[in-house]
């Protein structure tokens, strides 16, 4: 399976599909980039029923590899360390992996669903919602900062990129684009400035990709 082209179901500025891309290019893995507008029809989520055959949640990152479908971005980064073991992205010290997973955890559960997904901010209201995001990432912020006070190194568990680095990347990039204050999280910036000269990541950055606006690039 592993030896068949991947073909990627993304938004350009989707934290979930820019984990997954980070992934694929940390590893070299050559893929198909397939765009699905979320904004398309208002706020809400669209897609039609022709991705929802692929994704009944309707929701990206999909990936599509031979007549195997991959939803959610954990899983589908978990996939890809496995069948992929090219340029790791989990240690093998086993505290450290669950330390890895816990950052991810906590960056994809606890934060980035709360303030950027549009099924949720749909309910906030357009006046709240700023202010919404604003509480979810600095709650969050505060608990990763003391999280990554514990096991960072150059990145976030050590001093090699992982799995949790590639979650970080794209909810520091929300924080920015809310105008969140990161002078208050020294750990989180410092790991963040080390990661955003990496090539995984400024070739899966939204500015790069096919459906990036052009006044967005």
């Amino acid at each position: 399976m592993a030896s068949q082209k991947p073909v990627l179901y993304s938004y350009f500025r989707s934290s979930c599909s820019w984990r997954v891309r980070i992934v694929l290019a940390h590893k070299g893995i050559e893929y198909d980039y397939r765009p699905i507008n979320l904004l398309k029809k208002g706020q809400c989520t669209q897609v039609g029923d022709e991705f929802k055959k692929l994704n009944p949640m309707g929701q990206v990152p999909a990936l599509v590899i031979g007549d195997k479908t991959f939803t959610q971005s954990l899983s589908i980064m978990e996939y890809l360390e496995e069948v992929y073991p090219q340029n790791p992205l989990l240690p093998k010290d086993p505290i450290l992996k669950a330390k890895v997973r816990e950052v991810c955890e906590v960056i994809c559960s606890g934060i980035q669903p709360l303030q950027q997904n549009s099924s949720v901010l749909q309910r906030v209201g357009e006046e709240k919602m700023m202010e919404w995001r604003h509480f979810f990432i600095n709650k969050g912020f505060i608990a990763l900062e003391e999280l990554l006070s514990g096991c960072s190194g150059k990145y976030c568990v050590g001093d090699e990129v992982t799995l949790a680095d590639c979650c970080l990347v794209p909810q520091v990039y929300n924080a920015n684009r809310f105008k969140v204050d990161l002078s208050q999280f020294p750990v989180i910036s410092g790991i963040h400035q080390a990661l955003s000269g990496l090539n995984s990541v400024t070739a899966s950055h939204p500015s790069a990709q096919p459906d990036c606006p052009p006044d967005l690039k």
